[in-house]
């Protein structure tokens, strides 16, 4: 029998209180999230900052049929006294309906990765937007953003495409297995600035047309759905491309790009900056971004496994 949103939520709180009574809760709800670094990012900056923090993980896979309710995860988080979640795949656009209030990030991606509880109710921020272009600012700096080919239009999608846009570029493709979706995208986000131009297309376009620099945003070369979303026919060395997965950290998107000389960019940069907005966001402090670099670095996966297999 699965766990309902109501036990997950509860696991979650005894884990968290097991860790030397901490008082500020905070935690991650998506689907088969175990090995994310986010939890130490945050714990170890709020140690640093002389805080008693505790993030800890609401895995939904783990309820047996993978269908928790999404409402009833934040109900049962704000009766338990969290401070706030952070919200992975697949739950960033379903969320959407059960949010009281959507600061303005959130309100033009469309997608929420970041619930804080407030006394006028729960309010949705998207940090991926910041979190994808001040990574992008700091290690590709100098990178052609002519002409950006996407590849993906969820939640993780909505957010790259509104960074690509405050980052300056001049066109972006976006492509999904959902033609629906990549449309939707370009719909919305094709208001946002005349400078931009964001067109959906199709896989069969894919041939056709020129592009200085990749990004993926699916699912796709993640350790539980591996593969490359693109034909490697298609890669040239005179192009960037970048990954928002980052377990692995290097996918196999990466790894073929880097093998013909192509510029890239992992998903760290954007988990890093991502945490530290939302850090900011639960407790209202600034964080140190080069300390939760460090620690996102240094993570052992293996510790990861050991929490999986101590909580089960």
């Amino acid at each position: 029998m699965g766990q309902s949103a109501q036990d997950l939520v509860n696991e979650a709180v005894r884990n968290a209180n097991s860790a030397f009574g901490r008082t500020v809760l905070v935690g991650l709800v998506g689907s088969n999230i175990q090995r994310s670094r986010t939890p130490r990012m945050h714990e170890a900056e709020g140690k640093r900052l002389g805080m008693n923090y505790a993030y800890t993980l609401i895995d939904t896979a783990r309820n047996g049929t993978g269908e928790v309710e999404i409402s009833e995860v934040i109900r049962a988080a704000h009766i338990c006294g969290f401070a706030g979640l952070n919200v992975t795949y697949p739950h960033k656009q379903a969320i959407i309906p059960h949010i009281d209030m959507l600061a303005p990030d959130a309100q033009e991606v469309g997608a929420v990765n970041t619930v804080t509880f407030t006394d006028k109710g729960t309010v949705g921020h998207n940090t991926d937007r910041f979190g994808f272009a001040e990574g992008f600012r700091r290690e590709m700096d100098g990178a052609s953003l002519d002409r950006v080919l996407q590849f993906g239009a969820g939640g993780a999608g909505a957010a790259v495409a509104s960074a690509l846009i405050e980052l300056g570029a001049k066109q972006v493709y976006v492509t999904d297995v959902d033609a629906s979706r990549a449309e939707a995208i370009a719909t919305r986000l094709g208001q946002v600035s005349e400078a931009t131009k964001i067109e959906a297309i199709t896989t069969s376009e894919l041939g056709k047309i020129e592009f200085d620099g990749i990004v993926n945003t699916t699912p796709v070369g993640m350790d539980a759905t591996p593969g490359i979303p693109i034909d490697p026919a298609l890669l040239r060395p005179d192009i960037w491309v970048a990954d928002v997965i980052y377990f692995p950290l290097e996918t196999e998107l990466l790894r073929t790009a880097r093998a013909i000389g192509c510029r890239t960019m992992s998903g760290a940069a954007m988990a890093i900056f991502q945490a530290v907005r939302a850090f900011e966001l639960f407790t209202g402090r600034t964080p140190d971004s080069a300390e939760m670099k460090k620690t996102f670095e240094a993570f052992d996966g293996n510790e990861a496994e050991a929490r999986f297999a101590h909580s089960r």
